[in-house]
């Protein structure tokens, strides 16, 4: 009796089934993630310099408008983006602590979800002390307030801001570490390895994409409002044609 040939997965040519994996972030927190961290990355590193003042006067407009859509979305949004979470995991923290008190079973799993809410609850609340000093000493209310405590102020709010980033990167490394999982895959993809129903039900890209035109927009704004551009010798076509006519004189 001849027998079937088997079915070998890894022959040339043959089909690949992809493995399972579920939706767990969707695609407007994925991409206020990556603008609220560009806009951040990019107003520290031209925070010292007045060639690059009005971009990242910019980006730190952005960073406080994208802080709006957050919590907006947080509120009116879908129930895996919601803030309620965060106050759920970290009103677990007094249990927690006694349990390390107590000399019980600790729940280290529940201390890491509780670490990572308190880094992205600290971001989250930097964001207004951080852009309002700044504000305040772009428009000189030192001047007016004597002393330059403010921009000393929102010095140290920045500084602030960027070691608790810097933590919960660290964070995030050490646990994908030890648990042999990328932990930061979920905002580049949105999904994670494994079987199982999604949590997130829909992706609404279409509001990501609108986040995203609403930043590019304001960015054009700022720039064609100012005679020199955002990038220092990149200014507006309408200074360069003015300043061509000057050179003419």
């Amino acid at each position: 009796m001849q027998t079937a040939p088997s079915f070998d997965p890894r022959a040339p040519g043959a089909a690949t089934v992809p493995a399972p994996s579920r939706l767990v972030t969707d695609a407007p927190t994925r991409m206020f993630h990556w603008l609220f961290a560009l806009s951040f990355v990019g107003a520290y590193l031209t925070a010292e310099s007045e060639h690059w003042r009005l971009l990242h006067v910019t980006l730190g407009y952005s960073f406080a408008g994208l802080l709006v859509f957050r919590l907006l979305y947080g509120l009116l949004g879908p129930r895996q983006a919601g803030l309620g979470l965060l106050w759920r995991k970290l009103g677990c923290a007094p249990a927690w602590l006694r349990s390390l008190k107590a000399g019980a079973t600790v729940n280290w799993r529940q201390g890491q979800h509780l670490a990572m809410a308190l880094a992205i609850v600290l971001m989250l609340a930097l964001v207004l002390p951080l852009t309002l000093s700044g504000y305040a000493t772009y428009n000189d209310w030192g001047d007016v307030l004597g002393g330059d405590w403010l921009e000393e102020a929102h010095e140290l709010f920045g500084n602030a801001f960027l070691a608790v980033v810097l933590a919960h990167l660290g964070l995030i490394a050490l646990l994908s570490v030890l648990r042999r999982q990328n932990l930061a895959l979920p905002m580049l993809t949105g999904r994670l390895p494994g079987g199982g129903p999604s949590p997130v039900r829909h992706n609404r890209v279409w509001l990501a994409v609108a986040v995203l035109l609403a930043v590019l927009a304001f960015g054009a704004w700022q720039w064609q409002d100012s005679p020199r551009g955002l990038v220092p010798g990149l200014g507006t076509s309408s200074a360069l044609v003015q300043g061509g006519d000057h050179d003419d004189d």
